[in-house]
């Protein structure tokens, strides 16, 4: 028996072209937020004028276009003027200022960086950018283990704006003073899309990413709702995706709800399977999570030095932030004595197919 006899013949597919389906591709026309991109746009066009540009802080939930719609203006000015340098650097993977120093010396062209200090690292920069004007964007700052290198910047370079992105606006508090008077950032919110927009998003990813009529509506129709549901449109383009490897896989012409289905399934055994994977010291945190859903963020921490814990309470709060993003558990802010404060839940993120 040949293992490719019953597959789709003669190249057929139902794609037309998957690299839309990532949520990193940038579209010509991107959807419902062109007040926010005029925003960026504003805030960088003193620049173009030889003057300081203005800084923003940007702010609002997972998965709703706050990364997209600043690269798409920077790719616009980049398409205007070289006199404009845009850095972009993920402070996921570049959370000191040593390293954001390195990304950047990297992003500019520099070779032979290993071996010099920070300081020498940021002597480079400031020399070819103050030749010119920079867009410095920072995303996933609450990911930063320091903020020195936003001091750095504010006092040595000579023509910038500086856009931090987070998905937590309580992240601007927990900068020194004397930086945030310095940066004065304006704050731009990112509201949630609606049912509509959502609709709209998608429809537009599966006229460019599938061959006309490889839909079924009803299929489509269910994609909508649960991408709408988990309000992140990361998880509308995942089951889009799927559901057509899905259709490949069984050598069909057209994606039904049973491949709709099947995607949303198979992405609630990811998530699951995913615990095998966490280190020890978040398996920690989640049984302690578990065993005291519901509590404050300070008193969870305290169980997990009784128990033997030993990362520091700044690095315990990103641990508690990845489960989030793992969808293990589920966080709530709430006032405190006039102050705010975190209470984690375990397990009550619902599942795709709990919706």
């Amino acid at each position: 028996m040949s293992l490719f006899k019953d597959m789709l013949k003669g190249g057929e597919t139902v794609f037309r072209d998957t690299i839309v389906l990532g949520y990193d591709f940038q579209p010509k026309v991107m959807k419902y937020r062109e007040n926010e991109q005029m925003r960026f746009a504003v805030a960088v066009r003193p620049l173009l004028q030889g003057h300081n540009g203005r800084n923003l802080f940007v702010y609002g939930a997972p998965g709703i276009g706050k990364t997209t719609a600043c690269k798409h203006v920077m790719r616009e000015l980049g398409e205007e003027t070289e006199e404009v340098v845009p850095i972009y650097v993920n402070c996921w993977k570049e959370n000191t200022t040593f390293k954001i120093f390195y990304k950047m010396c990297e992003e500019l062209g520099f070779k032979f960086l290993v071996n010099k200090k920070t300081m020498e690292l940021f002597d480079l920069i400031r020399g070819k950018l103050n030749k010119k004007s920079a867009v410095f964007i920072f995303d996933e700052i609450d990911k930063l283990e320091d903020y020195d290198f936003l001091y750095t910047l504010l006092e040595d370079i000579y023509r910038k704006s500086i856009f931090l992105i987070t998905n937590y606006r309580e992240s601007y508090n927990e900068m020194d003073e004397r930086i945030r008077s310095r940066l004065n950032p304006e704050f731009l919110f990112f509201r949630s899309y609606n049912k509509e927009e959502v609709r709209g998003i998608l429809e537009q990813r599966k006229e460019y990413g599938f061959v006309l009529g490889a839909w079924d509506e009803e299929a489509f129709s269910k994609i909508v709702e649960k991408c709408f549901s988990v309000k992140d449109l990361r998880v509308g383009l995942y089951l889009m995706k799927e559901s057509g490897n899905l259709t490949e896989e069984r050598s069909l012409r057209k994606i039904g709800m049973n491949q709709v289905n099947d995607a949303i399934r198979k992405a609630d055994e990811f998530q699951i399977k995913s615990k095998e994977g966490l280190d020890e010291d978040l398996i920690l945190i989640l049984d302690i999570i578990k065993d005291n859903s519901g509590e404050k963020i300070g008193s969870l921490y305290e169980n997990y030095k009784v128990k033997g814990g030993e990362i520091s309470y700044k690095t315990f709060t990103r641990k508690v932030d990845k489960l989030k993003e793992g969808r293990f558990i589920s966080t709530k802010k709430v006032t405190d004595g006039g102050g705010l404060t975190t209470l984690i839940s375990y397990g009550s993120e619902k599942k795709l197919t709990e919706f």
